[in-house]
């Protein structure tokens, strides 16, 4: 999803620790390959999952006890990513992969891949800024895989003691799963408060 209404920024490049502080501000990038630049964007409202009123479906309950799949964090992060982009038009352009990539080399990006009889078919990422988690994208390749990502993003988050989760923008999708907006002011306070949280995901 790409909102023009938000951008705040166009460059050519993609930078580490351009990307780093932009997400300090509340600010994150979407490729754009058919002008080859990355778009800056800061929504207003900004859509969180808060973490104690994350709801699971009486169908996603089901599917979560039946065990069916597999979940992990960090094993496949690349390939995650790449799943991610397995949609026309894509925002993950090269320059994403290799940034990102950084990032999770340096611990700061993270990801839950969903596994069924030993293949990836479901899978989230984002990035991390101490007890904060701004979720990037997610995919599946099998019927709710991509749900039971987001379960598993959310219960090892509570479990490590994470205070915020960030999805950029509501969709009725994320509504059903209890994402609510706030205002970006509200946003930043609360990510300045979780940044100085020390939190480990994996």
């Amino acid at each position: 999803m790409r909102r023009m209404n938000d951008l705040v920024g166009l460059t050519r490049d993609l930078d580490l620790r351009l990307v780093e502080a932009a997400y300090r501000q509340g600010i994150f990038p979407m490729g754009a390959a058919e002008v080859q630049a990355v778009t800056w964007h800061r929504p207003d409202p900004r859509a969180i999952i808060p973490l104690d009123g994350f709801h699971v479906s009486r169908s996603l309950r089901k599917t979560l006890r039946q065990g069916r799949f597999e979940t992990t964090c960090d094993r496949a992060f690349l390939e995650v990513m790449r799943g991610c982009a397995e949609r026309e038009p894509t925002w993950i352009t090269a320059d994403f992969y290799r940034v990102y990539g950084e990032l999770h080399r340096e611990g700061k990006a993270h990801s839950v891949e969903v596994w069924h009889a030993g293949r990836l078919v479901g899978g989230t990422y984002g990035v991390q800024m101490g007890a904060a988690f701004c979720a990037e994208s997610k995919f599946h390749r099998m019927t709710d895989a991509s749900k039971v990502a987001l379960a598993g993003l959310v219960a090892r988050l509570k479990e490590r003691g994470f205070e915020l989760l960030e999805v950029q923008y509501l969709t009725p999708h994320l509504e059903r799963f209890g994402a609510v907006e706030i205002s970006l002011a509200e946003y930043l306070k609360r990510l300045a408060k979780a940044g100085k949280k020390t939190c480990r995901f994996a």
